[in-house]
Formats: C-alpha cells, structure tokens, sequence
C-alpha cells in the first residue's frame, strides 16, 4: 500500500469512527470539503500543513494519519517497514518508528529536515492533551511554540503540549535530523 492509500484510509476510517460527515470536518479543520475528499480517494497528496490541520480536527496526533490497522501486542517493525513520507512542500521526511495500531500512549517518529526549510502548524488544544518532546540527534534546529523561540542543537530536548501554533525552521546550511516523541492522553 502506498503512503497516500494508507493516508486516505485512516483519514476516512478516523473521519467516521468519529461520525463527521465531509462538511463536519471541513468546518472543525478550515480545510476544504473537496480537499478532504480528495485525499480520502488518494488524488491528493496533502502538506504536512494540511494534514495537522485534519489531525487536529479529528482530536489525534498526526502520526495517527500515518498509522495501519492494529497490530498484535509485541509487534516488531522492522527499520525497513517502518513507514516513511515526504512533505511535498518543504521536503522534509517522516518515518514512523513505532509499530502501528499498538493502542500505545507513545508514538515514536524520526525526522530529516532539510537545510533552509520551514513548515507551520496551526495546533490548537485537541480534545485529548498529546503532549510532545523533539530530541536533536544532528543538526540544528529553531523550534517556536507558540510566542516563545527554541534554538536546539545536538542532544537537546524539547517537550511541549500540542496546544498552539508551532513553527519548525531550518535556517542553517546543514539538514537536521530529530525524533518525535509523542504521548497521547486517549491512551494514558
């Protein structure tokens, strides 16, 4: 399956566990009807942007989106399985760590940021708190949570909840690479 089937089915599965209709959550997320749907048929391959919107209307993570049906308690994932996504607008790439569907309050997420890119996030408070800590493995990186500015370099950790605006900028010659930790009260 590719990463935009995979993004379409948990979008649409999520979208109606949920009971939102296309408009409900076109209304909850300020993305549009058409946009949702299509990137519900996999037409669309949608920014990092657009899909924290929908994640933060859905009340998850954003790694949620990237996730397959449930796994067996125990699941290894192999590093050759664990899925990967490129954002089409700043060109940074994603990899889901942790087994999928492991019903977990930890998910695991590593990332390679490109030198000179940058992607905000619109996060708001989402009806479960999912609270957030990016660990520096190379490179540097500034951070902005909200109104308050982070410059982080190799080894340094930055925890914070998912609650408002977050801006990840690359402003040096040299990628970045870091992981995501992220913990989901829904599962606490």
């Amino acid at each position: 399956m590719d990463i935009n089937t995979r993004i379409a089915n948990r979008l649409s599965t999520l979208r109606k566990s949920r009971q939102l209709s296309l408009e409900a959550l076109a209304e909850k997320c300020a993305v549009s009807r058409s946009m949702i749907s299509l990137i519900e048929r996999g037409q669309s391959s949608p920014t990092a942007v657009v899909l924290e919107k929908l994640a933060t209307g859905l009340g998850v993570p954003l790694a949620a989106l990237f996730e397959a049906p449930a796994q067996e308690p125990g699941h290894l994932l192999r590093a050759g399985d664990q899925l990967q996504w490129r954002d089409p607008q700043s060109g940074y790439i994603r990899r889901n760590v942790s087994p999928s569907g492991a019903q977990s309050a930890v998910q695991v997420v590593e990332v390679h940021f490109p030198a000179g890119a940058s992607v905000a996030y619109e996060t708001s408070s989402r009806d479960a708190r999912v609270d957030q800590q990016v660990w520096m493995l190379a490179g540097r990186m500034d951070i902005h949570v909200g109104e308050q500015a982070y410059a982080l370099e190799i080894g340094d950790c930055l925890a914070f909840q998912l609650d408002r605006p977050i801006r990840f900028h690359n402003p040096h010659d040299e990628p970045a690479r870091y992981a995501v930790i992220i913990v989901t009260d829904a599962y606490r």
